[in-house]
This record gives C-alpha cells, sequence and structure tokens, in this order.
C-alpha cells in the first residue's frame, strides 16, 4: 500500500489538492487497495479553501503516519504557509521518507521555503515565476518538471496532470493513461 499525504491550509485553492486527489486516489478502481491518499492539515479543525470550500482533514501534521509520497497545493494560503514554521519542519522533516515531493501551483514557493529546492529545476503558477526564481529555483516554464525526487506543477488544473505524472512514476505510464482515460481527461506527457 503507497501512502499518499496532500497537506492542505487555509485559503488553499480547492482545485490544486482536489485534482491530485482524485487522480491519486483513482487508481484504486484500476489497482484495487494500491494507495491511500490522506489530507493532512497543521490542526484539527476546519478548513476553508480559498473559494469557499469547508473540509476536514485525516490527520494532523503531529498523527499523521508514514508517507511514500506528499503533495503541497498552493493558493492564496500559501503565503502565511510558507512562514509556517511547523509546515516548513514537517516538510523537511518527511522529506528523508519520501519517494517523492511534490507541488502543484505556488505550493513549489512552501518547499522553496524549506531550501528543498534550492539550485533544483522547478516549475509554478505562471505569475509567480519571477519568486519562485528569486529564491534560487531554476524555473522552468512546464506543466510538469522532476527534479530528483521533487516533482513540481505548474497552475491549478496542473494538479491533475502531477497526479498522472506520479501515477505512471508509483506504477508505470499505462496505468497513468488508464486513469486519465477513466476521468475522461487528455493527458499531454510532455
Amino acid at each position: 500500500m503507497i501512502n499518499i499525504g496532500i497537506l492542505v491550509f487555509d485559503e488553499v485553492e480547492e482545485l490544486d489538492f482536489v485534482g491530485p486527489f482524485e487522480v491519486l486516489s483513482y487508481v484504486n478502481k484500476i489497482k484495487t487497495d494500491s494507495v491511500n491518499v490522506w489530507l493532512i492539515g497543521i490542526d484539527e479543525k476546519i478548513i476553508r479553501g480559498y473559494n469557499g470550500l469547508r473540509f476536514f482533514t485525516d490527520y494532523t501534521i503531529d498523527s499523521c503516519p508514514h508517507l511514500d509520497v506528499l503533495v503541497v497545493p498552493g493558493g492564496q494560503g500559501r503565503k502565511i504557509a510558507m512562514k509556517n514554521i511547523k509546515i516548513l519542519n514537517f516538510i523537511k522533516s518527511r522529506y528523508t521518507e519520501l519517494k517523492y515531493l511534490s507541488s502543484v501551483c505556488t505550493g513549489s514557493l512552501i518547499i522553496a521555503s524549506t531550501g528543498l529546492l534550492k539550485y533544483k529545476h522547478a516549475t509554478t503558477y505562471h505569475t509567480a515565476f519571477h519568486e519562485l526564481s528569486e529564491m534560487g529555483v531554476i524555473v522552468e516554464k512546464s506543466k510538469v518538471v522532476q527534479d530528483g525526487n521533487i516533482i513540481t506543477g505548474a497552475g491549478v488544473s496542473s494538479g491533475i496532470d502531477v497526479g498522472l505524472y506520479l501515477l505512471s512514476k508509483l506504477f508505470d505510464e499505462a496505468t497513468a493513461q488508464q486513469a486519465a482515460d477513466k476521468i475522461e481527461y487528455i493527458w499531454h506527457k510532455d
């Protein structure tokens, strides 16, 4: 069983985490009971996304079990999240056990705030390219960028592409393509 955590926080961009959540969870319909996908929050409370969606998490940072993959979404809430020591320490401490650390949209800025992206290739939301570059990151204008075991995705809907890319790495490209076909999504692998 592969354990995947998606870090969420107040004012997270909803599609940034719901897109990868749907794709990564969908693989269980193809390969039964192959992944757990959990929402991880800072503490136990209702989280309100940027567009108003309210939801609960499965675990807190303090109670989170072992993870193989951690996905960090973005949104307006990232401005506070990227300065939250508890969040940054969680990402840094979990990084050594992860097979993949991933981001969607401006979630890459949160990862960059930990120092883990310094001098690495990454992408983010198009209006945040300069900000990410100023953090010592080599910015690429691409839907998905992988440097080592860190996978970053461009803006908002790119979370679907990040999810499919992760499936191709965790399983194989055929499984990822099957998930894309089932959710009726045209996956551009380049």
